[in-house]
């Protein structure tokens, strides 16, 4: 009895968080929520909701990090996809395009809370680019000349113009989107092509 218990508590922490995310928009930021908003949108009466979370700034980081969780696990599956023959920085930006495109709430989180008021909440989205950065960067190191020091520098820079790139996304419609992902893979390759030289040579 106690295993269906807990299935059902997770079940209903699970729907808080997705109630929370299907709040947001362009207008619409995390610190305009209300718990009784997500409560309602969840289904479940307000004061239940601190079964699951002590408050809202618990809730908000928790879905900070399944933002940055759904990230990695998507461009694991896109490096899955490269080893049977894909080209890494197309797939790769053709994946992160979508996450944009199917989890637009999870990246809008992640890019305001990288620079809004709150210190936890910085603090939190900026450990899970650095979680994202030292997988990439661990990538680039077993499959490319460069050394630890240098794969990072790159993955980094890498990191940096992608998350900018989703951000100008956000806003654009099919067109705009298309040339942006084209400045941005070319843009890339200059990355790399550079860490490249520079990995050969040391």
């Amino acid at each position: 009895m106690s295993g269906v218990r807990a299935q059902q508590k997770q079940k209903t922490r699970q729907a808080l968080i997705e109630a929370a995310f299907n709040q947001l928009s362009a207008e619409h930021s995390f610190s305009n929520l209300s718990l009784r908003e997500v409560a309602r949108e969840a289904g479940i009466a307000p004061t239940s909701f601190y079964r699951h979370f002590k408050d809202m700034n618990e809730l908000g980081l928790t879905m900070v990090d399944e933002a940055g969780l759904t990230l990695r696990q998507l461009m694991r599956q896109a490096r899955r996809r490269i080893a049977s023959g894909g080209s890494v920085i197309i797939t790769s930006v053709e994946t992160f395009m979508e996450f944009i495109d199917t989890s637009s709430n999870q990246f809008r989180l992640l890019l305001r809370e990288r620079s809004g008021t709150s210190k936890a909440f910085r603090a939190a989205v900026a450990r899970e680019i650095k979680h994202f950065i030292l997988e990439l960067a661990h990538y680039l190191e077993s499959e490319t000349p460069c050394d630890k020091n240098h794969a990072y520098m790159q993955a980094e820079a890498m990191v940096t113009l992608v998350f900018n790139a989703g951000a100008e996304a956000l806003d654009q419609d099919a067109q705009q989107r298309a040339e942006l992902t084209e400045r941005l893979i070319w843009q890339l390759r200059y990355i790399a092509r550079g860490a490249n030289h520079y990995g050969a040579q040391s």
